[in-house]
């Protein structure tokens, strides 16, 4: 497991994926960008909402990230929903494609942060949840909050 990215390092964050997934599992990926997407992301002209991982060829690519094209680009400037490639090493994408197909899960991304001046996704493994398990945890967090709240007021007393 790595080690979680300060918050002013965060670029962009996926809020619906803790809703919508059980993450068992996290970890950090290189990515491979043009300069212009740099750009645009850096300026957090992103969205990776509808984002996920999956492998082919051994390799791991990143589907669905949209990364507006970049405001002072030229006709070189990037395609705004391309697929990207994840910079892991060879023993642990073999482990990602096994469990991926064995086990159902899904790779999702869950937040684009900033690293030693480098650009680094960081990925769950993740299972689907149901509707039943997201009123389940909807349910928990509110009764969570309610508790909070109640020790914050009895404290002021």
């Amino acid at each position: 497991m790595s080690p979680k990215p300060t918050p002013e390092g965060v670029l962009a964050t996926n809020r619906k994926a803790r809703h919508n997934y059980e993450i068992l599992e996290t970890l950090e990926a290189g990515i491979v960008l043009a300069g212009t997407e740099v750009k645009s992301i850096r300026n957090r002209e992103l969205s990776i909402e509808e984002a996920f991982a999956a492998e082919q060829n051994g390799e791991l690519f990143l589907h669905n990230l949209h990364v507006r094209a970049y405001s002072h680009g030229n006709i070189h400037n990037h395609e705004p929903q391309r697929i990207r490639k994840l910079l892991l090493h060879r023993r642990e994408i073999r482990k990602l494609g096994a469990q991926i197909g064995q086990q159902g899960l899904t790779l999702v991304p869950l937040d684009l942060h900033l690293r030693n001046g480098k650009i680094k996704v960081l990925l769950g493994l993740a299972k689907g949840k149901n509707v039943s398990d997201k009123r389940e945890s909807l349910k928990k967090k509110q009764s969570d909050r309610e508790a909070r709240r109640a020790m914050a007021t009895a404290n002021q007393r």
